[in-house]
């Protein structure tokens, strides 16, 4: 898929997600390239005379948010999101997903567990029979981060600290992230719960049951992608 190509399905998804928000919404709003056409179509929805609040899961957006002239709110103020509208890495067909490549799993984690619903926007090549493609983003207490490799190791993945410009990637906590290669992962439900029992690990990338709906572009236009159910033995 060309660049061009990819990016007009990331626009169309986003655009697609805009009829799940009503007036008078708080409205999560996420982080990366997808989100971030989500934010931007939403900031002329506002100028439009639409009534929202948001509440950004990055200071990038955060700030993006706020030249866009969207009011914005915190947990101080409320304790529940309508609807929080994000990407993914990766999802699957019961809507697990793989997300952090932009190193703001903590913060889209939080706001994602105090939404009503959470909308995933996506192009095409996100969707994945099995998750591990995509290495799983760790974001990891410094003091920690040796502890936190040699634990990774014993059960079999392949860790590298996130570096960009030559220094250690900071989230916007202040803490490193490691990225993950599990290989294919069979369970994540049971890998999410086993780096979740790690002291030191502030929060992962795999995002369990979380996902309402998935709203993926392609070639022919946007599809709701809702979750399987689990097979039965």
């Amino acid at each position: 898929m060309s660049q061009s190509e990819q990016d007009r399905q990331k626009i169309e998804a986003a655009r697609a997600a805009l009829r799940m928000v009503n007036n008078g919404d708080v409205v999560g709003l996420g982080t990366g390239s997808t989100a971030t056409h989500f934010v931007k179509l939403l900031g002329e929805r506002v100028k439009e005379g639409l009534q929202v609040r948001g509440i950004p899961t990055s200071v990038d957006t955060k700030t993006l948010a706020t030249n866009l002239g969207i009011p914005l709110t915190t947990f101080e103020e409320v304790q529940m999101i309508d609807v929080t509208v994000d990407g993914a890495d990766e999802f699957d067909p019961r809507l697990n997903l793989i997300k952090g490549g932009g190193g703001a799993l903590l913060r889209e984690k939080i706001v994602a567990s105090a939404s009503r619903q959470m909308v995933v926007v996506a192009d095409g090549s996100k969707r994945v029979e099995k998750l591990g493609r995509f290495h799983v983003p760790i974001e990891v207490i410094v003091f920690a981060q040796e502890l936190i490799l040699a634990k990774l190791a014993a059960i079999g993945a392949k860790a590298q600290l996130r570096v960009v410009d030559g220094s250690p990637f900071r989230t916007d906590e202040g803490n490193h992230i490691l990225d993950c290669d599990f290989g294919l992962i069979d369970d994540p439900a049971a890998l999410a719960r086993t780096l979740s029992d790690m002291p030191g690990i502030v929060e992962h990338g795999l995002f369990i049951r979380m996902a309402s709906i998935v709203l993926v572009a392609d070639a022919n236009g946007v599809i709701e992608v809702r979750p399987e159910s689990p097979t039965k033995e």
